[in-house]
């Protein structure tokens, strides 16, 4: 089998020291394919100031990145794709990635999340697979789509509703080149604990008085599609002390970073609620298995068709009950083992968490949550997009 090649965007860190999502989903599938019986070499092409340490899961393809894209770019490219012309900035963005592919021996090309790059490889050796984590064709015409995929190899989703949404959104007959590889979960980092046990959040946060709260987890980039907010909302609604709403993360990947004006308005909420409400900015991965197994319960409340959400995996692994929004591909990751509520809807979360005060539904929730991540580890993950490639 030929090598697999992963091109991420630009600028992304292929380093455990953030939490971004398509970096940790090569890991995943780089690492399951180094432990195969047949082993398959994987590497990645990344931008050459981006963060140290590497994972060492994958080989690494250095390239000099291009300059960033400004908006004005990005609104004549809007423009220029609407009207049946290249993307012009776009191009000039990957360039230097693409030419980094160029010089590589034939190879099964995964691009991540970016369309331009099977157009600008349609004259290469490669066989190039467009790996979408996201809804990519919202701006693009048919035709335009026709042009960009009309040498690409396969289509990957990471879940099944974002491929019914692709495979709308793309011409006739592009249908049957889309599959869906759904994310695999690492069940060796993140596994239960022996219980539950109290971070240090810092001097002056004192425990609730009457026995331990009820410790509820959100774990993700600080803004409103995540809907942390709805989770802090939630907790108001719910008996004073009976729970500790924990919110991990930040906007972006820095803990030191200036809170953005929705942080800013999220921790408002926390001292007007009646709930106890912490806050640990940006953690990176290999502080992240700890503090879940800190948590008795993992809240997804996400706002938006999110489509392979890694943390709402995580926390299974983890042993935790997960609570998640009913959108995207949230119901396929927590299947029967998760409770699903509406997006947006305190009073549906609050009330799903009333029920998680029992312990013994904790505790059923909990193995069948760590039951069906270890079904669905990175190896599987790696086997079903190893069948895939194998059929091309």
């Amino acid at each position: 089998m030929r090598a697999v090649i992963h091109a991420i965007t630009p600028g992304d860190h292929f380093s455990p020291r953030t939490g971004s999502a398509i970096p940790s989903v090569v890991h995943g599938l780089a690492g399951a394919a180094g432990r195969d019986a047949d082993p398959v070499r994987h590497a990645v092409v990344i931008d050459r100031a981006t963060m140290r340490p590497r994972y060492d899961s994958a080989e690494v393809i250095e390239f000099d990145r291009a300059r960033w894209l400004t908006k004005r770019d990005r609104a004549l490219d809007l423009v220029r794709g609407r009207v049946g012309l290249r993307r012009h900035g776009t191009e000039a963005f990957y360039a230097p990635l693409v030419d980094a592919l160029r010089e590589q021996p034939p190879a099964f090309v995964l691009a991540h999340n970016a369309p331009v790059i099977p157009w600008m490889l349609r004259d290469s050796p490669h066989h190039v697979v467009l790996y979408a984590h996201n809804h990519l064709f919202r701006t693009y015409s048919h035709g335009e789509a026709s042009r960009m995929l009309a040498r690409v190899a396969a289509v990957v989703c990471v879940g099944d509703e974002l491929a019914e949404r692709t495979r709308a959104a793309l011409p006739p007959g592009f249908a049957e080149r889309v599959h869906v590889v759904r994310n695999g979960i690492d069940t060796e980092r993140f596994r239960p604990g022996s219980g539950p046990s109290a971070p240090r959040y810092g001097a002056g946060d004192s425990r609730p008085a009457g026995g331990r709260p009820l410790r509820v987890m959100f774990v993700g980039r600080v803004i409103p599609e995540k809907g942390p907010d709805v989770l802090v909302r939630a907790a108001g609604l719910l008996p004073p002390g009976s729970i500790e709403a924990v919110i991990v993360g930040s906007q972006g990947f820095a803990r030191d970073a200036p809170l953005s004006r929705y942080e800013q308005e999220l921790r408002r909420l926390a001292r007007e609620s009646s709930a106890v409400v912490r806050f640990e900015p940006f953690v990176d991965r290999d502080r992240l298995p700890e503090l879940l197994r800190s948590a008795d319960v993992l809240v997804v409340p996400s706002t938006w068709n999110e489509p392979g959400a890694l943390t709402a995996g995580e926390g299974m692994a983890s042993g935790l009950p997960v609570v998640s929004s009913r959108v995207g591909g949230l119901p396929d990751i927590v299947g029967e083992a998760g409770i699903l509520v509406p997006p947006g809807d305190p009073a549906a979360l609050a009330e799903a968490l009333r029920a998680l005060e029992d312990p013994a539904e904790r505790a059923r929730r909990a193995e069948a949550s760590r039951a069906r991540a270890v079904a669905r580890d990175w190896n599987w993950a790696w086997g079903n997009l190893r069948r895939v490639l194998e059929g091309l």
